[in-house]
């Protein structure tokens, strides 16, 4: 299995375009300690040649210019992608609005959930993606599916949906009441098996609970939400009103984050995804980021590669 980062921040990017908090600043001075990210996407592959993308975010035509792999090869014509399938893990704009940027008459699988594939279906802009040449196929939860390309040929993967705490996108909130924003359908994680070899991928995650730690033991590599350092960041830099629990994310620190959550759990590598722009781990001369290493995390960045 090959493993490589597309990009690692939450929606915006990092430095987000109209954001001023100090992260955002030494990221656009160029400081060596603060790398620039885009948003979060991974691609993984069992042979190295076929590849599948986990979510298409916003920033996807430039991480595919910036990342080889994925680039065009001459035995493949003058059309060609390696890029063979994409799985999405939710419906939210930076999970999704990539997808748009895949027009290009270009054969490749399209798997989701039940909600996804709604909203998908129900936005006419998605008709861009000419359904005769990327397929759209439903990922069932509890059950391992096997992913093939548009033209049936395996690709060596298998992947297992399973729900995730967290609420509905953005987009399609009614209430500012997060009880009637939350729904075990909303979000979903992703174990993608290549042979022996397992990796795990919840880029948003609201709450640990056992059967979340069940799908997560004995996974090679864990990415896991690294949205927030401390649930009321936000507010206090100024940069928003809501909670991270407001925006279905749970947050690293404390009691009752995602270290201390996963502390115990049973895997071979754990690296915090989906890092929004004001969290102080995106700096690495951070103590937030020397407490991370120290608790035996990795924070993920822009081309980062991980072979298993």
């Amino acid at each position: 299995m090959q493993i490589k980062v597309l990009g690692a921040a939450a929606g915006g990017g990092f430095p987000q375009w109209n954001c001023n908090c100090q992260g955002c600043r030494r990221a656009r001075l160029n400081e060596p300690h603060v790398r620039p990210r885009t948003q979060a996407s991974i691609a993984i592959s069992a042979d190295g040649a076929c590849w599948t993308l986990l979510n298409a975010s916003p920033d996807l035509p430039c991480q595919l210019r910036e990342t080889t792999i994925l680039h065009p090869r001459p035995a493949g014509g003058m059309r060609h992608s390696p890029l063979a399938a994409v799985v999405l893990s939710s419906g939210d704009v930076d999970c999704i609005a990539g997808l748009l940027s895949l027009r290009e008459s270009q054969p490749l699988a399209l798997y989701a959930d039940t909600l996804v594939r709604g909203i998908i279906e129900d936005n006419q802009i998605f008709r861009v993606l000419n359904r005769e040449l990327v397929p759209l196929r439903a990922l069932p939860a509890g059950a391992a599916t096997a992913l093939h390309d548009a033209g049936g040929t395996p690709l060596g993967l298998t992947v297992a949906a399973f729900p995730v705490a967290g609420k509905i996108p953005l987009y399609q909130e009614t209430s500012d009441d997060i009880r009637q924003l939350t729904s075990d359908k909303a979000v979903i994680g992703l174990s993608l098996q290549a042979g022996s070899r397992k990796m795990v991928f919840i880029p948003g995650c609201a709450a640990v609970d056992d059967e979340l730690l069940h799908h997560i033991e004995h996974a090679d590599v864990l990415f896991f939400d690294g949205t927030l350092w401390d649930d009321d960041e936000m507010i206090r830099a100024g940069t928003g009103r809501k909670t991270g629990a407001r925006m279905g994310h749970m947050c690293i620190s404390g009691a009752g984050g995602s270290m201390a959550a996963l502390a115990r759990v049973n895997v071979g590598r754990k690296i915090f995804i989906h890092i929004n722009n004001t969290n102080p781990v995106l700096c690495d001369d951070s103590p937030e980021a020397a407490a991370v290493r120290a608790a035996g995390w990795e924070i993920a960045h822009d081309g980062m590669e991980l072979k298993l």
